[in-house]
């Protein structure tokens, strides 16, 4: 069995006072060795440390690593969506061609519309490193008014892509109609139309 971590992984960060909405993010590791704890999961605190260093408006995260099984890995993507308010949910492992590679198949189950320009995104980046990148399956779709993305299961994989693909995500949930999410422009310059785009934090209600 694995050691334990001696890292721990933030599950909050950004700061109050910027022009973002606090947001909630679900992080969803999908391994049949990590849940087992055969090995550490590094994939899950990989998410979590980008959210650390692109995301400067607070948020938090709920944080879990399942087995590969199908019926797990719909089940808690219904729960960070429906039940944790979740407004994204990223998941990590699964996407492969291997019979126990069901994450796409989960994600499609419970999700209203499909988003497959992110999976094709993902794979035209890894091409630039690996000619295995055409095996990927990754897809996202939308459950309710929150996004749910699949990533790859290898950290180096995680941040190729989706310090790319991560430009787009705050305004597809600012059109769900979830949270104004911030981002540090030096780590990822989020694209927004500049119609919809924030210049000050929005006033507070009066009590």
């Amino acid at each position: 069995m694995a050691a334990a971590r001696t890292d721990t992984p933030p599950l909050s960060g950004g700061a109050a006072g910027t022009v973002g909405d606090a947001a909630r993010f679900g992080v969803l590791t999908v391994s049949d060795r990590a849940s087992a704890g055969v090995y550490d999961d590094l994939s899950g605190p990989a998410i979590l440390g980008f959210f650390s260093e692109a995301v400067a408006s607070p948020w938090e995260a709920v944080y879990r690593v399942i087995p590969d099984e199908q019926p797990d890995i719909e089940a808690a993507i219904k729960d960070m969506v429906d039940n944790q308010g979740c407004c994204l949910v990223v998941t990590t492992g699964g996407t492969g061609p291997a019979p126990r590679d069901v994450t796409p198949e989960a994600t499609e189950a419970v999700c209203g519309r499909m988003l497959p320009g992110y999976g094709e995104q993902m794979r035209a980046i890894s091409l630039k490193y690996v000619p295995t990148a055409v095996l990927s399956r990754q897809t996202a779709g939308i459950r309710g008014k929150a996004l749910v993305i699949n990533l790859p299961g290898k950290p180096k994989s995680i941040r190729e892509t989706f310090d790319e693909v991560f430009k787009s995500i705050p305004y597809c949930i600012q059109l769900l109609e979830g949270p104004y999410i911030e981002t540090h422009a030096a780590v990822v310059p989020a694209f927004r139309p500049p119609a919809d785009r924030r210049t000050a934090p929005p006033a507070k209600e009066a009590a």
